[in-house]
């Protein structure tokens, strides 16, 4: 399908899906894949290591490394270096999800019913298909086996932008825009599947006591929104050990401490402040927080985690035989590179269909299916949900984590080839989105 000739960007009552946002929006995206594209390639560079290292002779020094402990034993915090890298460190990971979430809610594009509906439709039902597909495979296999059932439901939204780097794919903007809102609304269902299915010997007072710098960090970030805006060393000297102090309760409340990742995000004003000159007057706390951390969430927090959690022992070619005929290791697989696609495309066309909406002319459902194989690309999250669900380290995670593995890298290869054969089409979208015929700063088919 060819794209259609330049027009006026659509108003929010056409019915359109997968329409062009606003310039700000385009902006704002565009810099955070940016970063995130660094950010895939050391995730990327960070599980070749540790697979290199788990399956040559310095195995041992690999395993003992992410096993060692250390930490405060009385406050039960004395961890291994695995353990820290996904209670700690994905934190960071999650309070950054937090923030955009709540800033795509306040001032993105998911404020507005019309906009926010395709992706946290195609969200949810990009979670709920493989979790059906994974049971449906696994259903003989007891409840020990059933506990994976979430992990082919996460998209990793670094892997799948590197994806996109390496393939030199021109996607439009909508359609990363659409991928990056996914991903978000993802993690946050992620999250609420980690806090209910996967905690256990819940502490109820650490819980309530957690409430307690909570409720200090979000009155102090909405209190003294633009003195923290503007002092980047006030953020580390008093709401960083506000923040710990809340990832140390809800770590020994039983619920997984990403949780306090997220829970942190939420508590950040999204708008400018009126000392701060008001929501017009440039970008809020929520904003210019994550512009600090996001940098350090995906180059070194995510990056590390990798490292300590893909590490798996294979065993050679008997042993890769042996794991991926787990039924298992074949839900997962299956999951991600069937169950993850057709839920998000069944979605979509539910929403086409019930609300009588069109896709954009400029692109064609094609490219949907595209970035629908690309959302099977699961990794992070999906780790982390497999040492929780089969327990760090045992043969079932080891299993889950070899098909996590091929599985997203099925997805990846299958995306690649669909939106490759697309390109010469997105460049044409490309230049449109490029072009200011009248030079007032915003390319003539943006709103604003």
């Amino acid at each position: 399908m060819t794209p259609a000739s330049p027009s006026a960007p659509a108003d929010e009552t056409t019915s359109l899906i997968f329409r062009r946002s606003s310039y700000r929006e385009y902006l704002h995206v565009a810099q955070i894949l940016r970063k995130e594209t660094v950010g895939g390639a050391l995730l990327l560079a960070a599980t070749v290591v540790a697979l290199v290292l788990a399956n040559t002779p310095a195995a041992d020094f690999y395993f003992s490394l992410r096993d060692f402990e250390v930490g405060f034993e009385p406050l039960n915090l004395k961890l291994s270096l695995g353990a820290w890298a996904a209670d700690g460190l994905l934190a960071i990971f999650f309070f950054i999800a937090g923030l955009e979430l709540k800033r795509e809610f306040v001032a993105g594009d998911l404020r507005t019913f019309n906009r926010a509906v395709v992706p946290v439709a195609a969200a949810i039902g990009g979670v709920i298909t493989p979790a059906l597909f994974f049971v449906a495979i696994n259903i003989g296999g007891g409840p020990d086996a059933l506990r994976g059932w979430a992990v082919p439901t996460a998209t990793d939204i670094a892997f799948a932008v590197a994806v996109l780097a390496v393939i030199g794919s021109h996607l439009p903007s909508a359609l990363r825009i659409f991928l990056l809102t996914l991903a978000v609304v993802d993690d946050l269902l992620a999250i609420g599947i980690i806090a209910f299915f996967y905690s256990s010997d819940i502490q109820p007072l650490m819980l309530l006591l957690a409430v307690v710098p909570l409720a200090l960090f979000a009155y102090l970030t909405h209190k003294h929104s633009n003195f923290f805006g503007t002092r980047t060393w006030a953020g580390w000297l008093i709401l960083l050990p506000i923040g710990l102090l809340v990832w140390a309760l809800v770590h020994g409340s039983g619920i997984h401490a990403t949780v306090a990742g997220v829970l942190l995000g939420f508590a950040v004003p999204v708008l400018r402040s009126r000392k701060g000159g008001g929501p017009d007057a440039g970008p809020g706390l929520a904003q210019t927080l994550e512009h600090r951390i996001r940098p350090l969430s995906a180059g070194f927090a995510v990056p590390v985690f990798a490292f300590f959690s893909a590490g798996v022992s294979i065993g050679g070619t008997e042993g890769l035989t042996k794991a991926l005929t787990d039924p298992i290791a074949i839900g997962i697989v299956v999951a991600l590179v069937v169950g993850k696609p057709v839920g998000i495309l069944f979605a979509t066309w539910l929403v086409t269909r019930t609300t009588r909406a069109t896709l954009d002319p400029d692109l064609a459902w094609v490219d949907v299916i595209g970035v629908a194989m690309l959302a099977g690309v699961g990794f992070t999250v999906s780790l982390l949900i497999s040492e929780l669900g089969f327990g760090h380290g045992t043969v079932l995670d080891d299993h889950a984590k070899v098909a996590i593995l091929t599985g997203s890298f099925l997805a990846a290869l299958l995306a690649t080839v669909v939106l490759r054969a697309r390109n010469r089409a997105y460049r044409l979208v490309e230049a449109k989105e490029r072009l200011d015929g009248d030079r007032d700063g915003v390319p003539d088919v943006f709103a604003d």
